[in-house]
């Protein structure tokens, strides 16, 4: 009867113990936010500038992936290698980015439009269809039809600034980005040309 109130107790500090460490620290990740990334993405994650990506209403588990990689773990080089980013969250830990993920995914996305009219037809065409004739899938069978995306693998892509869009589909394809998992959007990206990358980012910011 001891022995099993002593497993009882234990089996409850140990839950306690997980729940707490667990439970994501929101005041501070408000704080980083606000002190540390309101500068280039706005504390509530609606950043203004075309070459910083908004972060707000982001899957939370692709965004600590993101800042997970940007930083050399037991030093080695960072999945995602850039040095402004990796400045940002080396004194970050695994609890303060999920923190800090979720705080941004909370958030509600002030949503871009897509601004060229012209290419519209093209982008809409590889969003739902791909490019058969150069084994180009559809964009929408991982970033859905609206481009709300899937968490972890494959990113909110609605609403995005269409010009980040664009630098991060070229970055795969010339190899200058090459976190993303199996090498899918490096395998795709490389097949596609710069007007092709250039409708389909602008017209995914038009999605909602």
């Amino acid at each position: 009867m001891i022995k099993r109130s002593l497993l009882l107790s234990l089996l409850l500090v140990a839950g306690s113990l997980q729940a707490q460490v667990q439970t994501p620290d929101l005041a501070k990740a408000k704080q980083t936010a606000e002190t540390i990334c309101a500068g280039c993405h706005m504390a509530d994650g609606n950043s203004q500038l075309p070459a910083n990506p908004k972060l707000a209403g982001q899957h939370p588990d692709y965004l600590y992936k993101q800042l997970h990689d940007f930083k050399g773990w037991n030093g080695n080089k960072p999945a995602r290698d850039n040095a402004v980013m990796g400045a940002m969250v080396a004194s970050l830990e695994e609890a303060d980015m999920k923190a800090l993920a979720q705080h941004f995914g909370s958030q509600t996305q002030q949503s871009e439009p897509a601004k060229n009219l012209a290419t519209i037809d093209l982008g809409q065409k590889i969003w739902r269809a791909g490019i058969p004739a150069k084994g180009v899938p559809a964009c929408a069978a991982c970033h859905g039809p609206a481009g709300a995306g899937l968490p972890a693998q494959y990113p909110r892509l609605s609403g995005q600034f269409a010009e980040y869009t664009e630098a991060q589909l070229k970055g795969f394809r010339d190899g200058v980005r090459a976190n993303d998992p199996n090498r899918m959007m490096r395998m795709i990206a490389i097949k596609m040309t710069d007007p092709e990358i250039k409708a389909v980012a602008d017209y995914a910011a038009g999605l909602r």
